[in-house]
């Protein structure tokens, strides 16, 4: 006998290819998450090609490229009336943060504030003591913020890639569902791929424009809140708090956080206020509009919902934290349809 028998040679063939799978899509990351996200825009946009194509008898094709028109018209009648207000409110708050900061590592922000909220001489003193003791902490922290969206920023290229090849998703979506099924040569299991591939559309699509609307709601509901609560650099940040809507779990508490910090730095008073319309929000967010526009597609426990997004964390950063759910929503459908198999059920 060999060192290996046949069956034990083909395990660990099959393993090491699996590694080398995993590690070919790593190092060529970019291009595949530039993929996926071009398949969730394809999702997103897919009701409207087919109301497009019904309404106006139009190939898919042409449907596409009436969305399309749509869309850049969308964006500058927004371009036009809403975007600028944002865009002035973003650049005051760019050239107030360097002052701001400067502020922070000196310590005399804490002179500032204590004159704003009354605080004692000696809690002045005591703050001011300690952001001059933590100043390099206080540094290193915002150089890492810096390098992650400097990263971000490198990343365009890809993000404006996204659009394109949604293109051919959404004009060919349905030939290459048919050229995948038809590839696999046993009867059963194209079966089972449809059913998959049918289980994962409803899925992807419904998670997808259920994650564009809360983040519609919850730039609308900060955007009045501020405006009416008169805080500081109002639109930007509530256009910031609506992009963090996308990010499970964590884009919330970083909305938290960067509205707390821009109030203690520019000195509003009201930030309980804030905090408690936070905590509102996120009741209504959480426990009334994401059940109703998520429905049960996901049907996920929260559980196991959080430790995705730790892992996904971990793993991916910003995007893996997104793409977390999704990853586990799939795997829960792939393992139900495997279970559901009649083989299964005979073997059984």
């Amino acid at each position: 006998m060999g060192l290996l028998d046949r069956r034990t040679a083909s395990a660990l063939l099959t393993i090491l290819v699996f590694v080398a799978a995993i590690a070919l899509l790593w190092t060529a990351r970019r291009p595949v998450i530039s993929f996926i996200f071009a398949i969730f825009f394809a999702y997103l946009l897919e009701p409207v090609v087919n109301k497009f194509a019904g309404w106006m008898r139009l190939s898919p094709g042409k449907a596409v490229a009436v969305t399309y028109l749509v869309i850049l018209i969308g964006l500058l009648i927004f371009g036009f009336t809403v975007a600028p207000q944002v865009m002035q409110q973003g650049q005051r708050l760019s050239q107030a943060l360097p002052d701001l900061f400067e502020k922070v590592q000196t310590g005399n922000i804490a002179w500032q504030l204590g004159a704003q909220q009354g605080w004692s001489y000696q809690t002045q003193m005591r703050v001011q003591q300690w952001l001059v003791s933590h100043r390099e902490d206080i540094s290193n922290y915002a150089h890492e913020v810096i390098t992650r969206l400097e990263q971000a920023g490198s990343n365009l290229p890809w993000i404006l890639l996204v659009p394109v090849l949604a293109v051919f998703f959404l004009k060919d979506g349905s030939e290459l569902r048919s050229s995948l099924i038809n590839a696999i040569g046993s009867r059963s299991d194209r079966a089972f791929l449809a059913r998959v591939m049918d289980d994962l559309d409803s899925m992807l699509g419904q998670y997808v424009r259920a994650q564009l609307l809360l983040a519609f709601f919850a730039f609308i509901a900060y955007t009045t809140f501020f405006l009416i609560a008169r805080v500081p650099y109002a639109p930007a940040i509530a256009a910031i708090g609506g992009t963090l809507e996308f990010i499970p779990f964590v884009g919330p508490l970083l909305t938290l956080v960067i509205l707390m910090g821009l109030a203690f730095l520019t000195g509003y008073s009201h930030w309980l206020l804030l905090f408690g319309f936070w905590l509102v929000w996120r009741g209504v967010q959480d426990y009334v509009n994401t059940p109703y526009v998520m429905g049960e597609g996901l049907d996920l426990h929260p559980l196991l919902a959080i430790f995705a997004i730790l892992v996904g964390g971990e793993v991916g950063g910003v995007t893996g934290i997104y793409l977390s759910i999704p990853v586990v929503a799939a795997l829960r459908i792939l393992w139900l349809n495997w279970t559901r198999r009649p083989s299964t059920r005979k073997a059984a």
